[in-house]
């Protein structure tokens, strides 16, 4: 329970000094839940612009989410490939949206806000290929309901902070870093963290000589 305690203190400094170090991120208008499922899929291995780029494609040759559910999955692929891994992509897009309008019977994630956040996120892991970072982003950023996403980045920052162990898995890490962290800090935490990430505490060669976490950081220690 002390160590438990130590963390959450650890969590609240590390979201602190980020505040002070980048400020507090502004909500911005989000993707409805589906197309933010969709954005998400296309933004695994790839960057935000050609994540972007892909997400525009396919929207402008299939102008709605019921057209690409139900279109050739090759011509998903054709639209989708500057994202990469289309072949990967595409068929995961199309089953998903498959998937959602036989469960519900329409192409709409909405009626996940009345779900306690369990099962919503139970119920979006249950969609083939979805994992609990697609899950969570969905959850956080569409519906504002309390989920922590954990991606490359955050998984990598928070493991040098020593806020989870050395061997913790990507999946297992949401549910230690929901735990640690105010639910009010999910959004900022996880935005700051990333940019963190990006700028300073890169994968190969981290800036540790001038990173404000030092002090903090079982990694520089």
């Amino acid at each position: 329970m002390a160590e438990q305690a130590e963390l959450k203190r650890l969590a609240l400094d590390v979201h602190q000094t980020l505040i002070e170090v980048y400020g507090e991120p502004q909500w911005r208008v989000h993707l409805d839940p589906v197309s933010e499922l969709v954005s998400t899929i296309l933004s695994q291995n790839t960057n935000d612009v050609n994540r972007d780029r892909a997400f525009q494609e396919l929207r402008e040759r299939l102008p709605t989410w019921e057209q690409v559910r139900d279109a050739d999955v090759e011509a998903v692929k054709d639209a989708i490939r500057i994202a990469g891994l289309a072949n990967h992509k595409g068929p995961a897009i199309v089953r998903a949206l498959q998937q959602i309008s036989e469960e519900r019977g329409e192409l709409a994630l909405d009626f996940l806000q009345e779900m306690p956040i369990d099962e919503a996120k139970a119920w979006l892991t249950g969609i083939r290929g979805v994992g609990p970072k697609t899950a969570a982003i969905v959850l956080l950023f569409s519906l504002g309901m309390p989920a922590f996403p954990v991606d490359t980045h955050v998984h990598r920052v928070t493991g040098r902070l020593g806020l989870i162990g050395p061997k913790v898995t990507r999946e297992k890490a949401h549910v230690i870093l929901e735990e640690l962290l105010p639910v009010e800090t999910y959004y900022p935490f996880h935005l700051n963290v990333i940019r963190h990430g990006r700028q300073v505490c890169h994968a190969r060669k981290p800036l540790c000589e001038s990173c404000t976490l030092r002090a903090l950081c079982a990694y520089v220690r």
